[in-house]
């Protein structure tokens, strides 16, 4: 393996994009090359004025499809040998990057989640909603898929890139996550946990997923487990 690439969607980060592309930059991949790509999920808060400033490959949408559909324009685009996922905001830290990268380096795995929800790594307290909401669809998947999840709806999602781009993605919007989870698991791939840090922030400083997300989480599990 000699190359990584690491998708950033994007949509109205003005305030964190610059901070997370540093991090990301900063970060250690294990020997690989690595390739960044962004995809603006058309942004309009000025964020699209940040991209001049990047020597990366930045995708554009016209109109805001959601974080799903961000992704699997990325996914096309990807040339690495492991795909990594990184949100704009600074709720996840690139540091937990290469223990994740190393497993899937050392034919361990061929698809790594971060879990927030250990116990072993700094972690901001929950919304207590979002907490109950979180470990409901973890245990929601663990039933359906037969798994031993914890944290089905971490951002940080490491790939081996034949792995995933052999799955197609439907879902445009937050439901990609259970989408992507269910055929992982059905497809037999060899998924694997570690802990990683999590520094969540409320509304007010831009979160944007709700429990309306939720519930469309738990309808793309259940249908999932039957069709394709």
């Amino acid at each position: 393996m000699n190359k990584i690439t690491i998708l950033i969607p994007v949509f109205n980060e003005i305030n964190t994009l610059d901070k997370i592309i540093k991090k990301v930059e900063q970060a250690k991949f294990c020997g690989l090359e690595k390739e960044i790509i962004l995809i603006d999920d058309c942004s309009t808060d000025g964020t699209k004025e940040l991209y001049k400033n990047y020597p990366y490959k930045v995708l554009y949408h016209d109109v805001n499809q959601g974080k799903g559909a961000a992704l699997r324009d990325g996914f096309k685009e990807a040339t690495g040998d492991i795909i990594i996922i990184q949100d704009a905001d600074l709720e996840y830290d690139p540091i937990d990057y290469e223990p994740m990268i190393q497993l899937i380096i050392n034919d361990r795995a061929d698809v790594c989640y971060g879990s927030r929800l250990t116990g072993c790594k700094p972690s901001r307290s929950f919304m207590f909603h979002h907490l109950l909401g979180n470990k409901f669809l973890s245990f929601l998947t663990n039933i359906l898929y037969g798994s031993t999840l914890t944290d089905m709806e971490t951002c940080y999602k490491a790939f081996r890139s034949d792995i995933i781009k052999d799955i197609e993605i439907k879902s445009d919007r937050f439901d990609f996550e259970p989408e992507i989870t269910a055929k992982i698991l059905k497809k037999g791939a060899r998924l694997y946990e570690l802990p990683i840090s999590y520094y969540g922030r409320e509304f007010s400083e831009g979160k944007k997923i709700t429990w309306r997300d939720g519930f469309y989480a738990i309808i793309a599990l259940i249908k999932y487990r039957f069709t394709d």
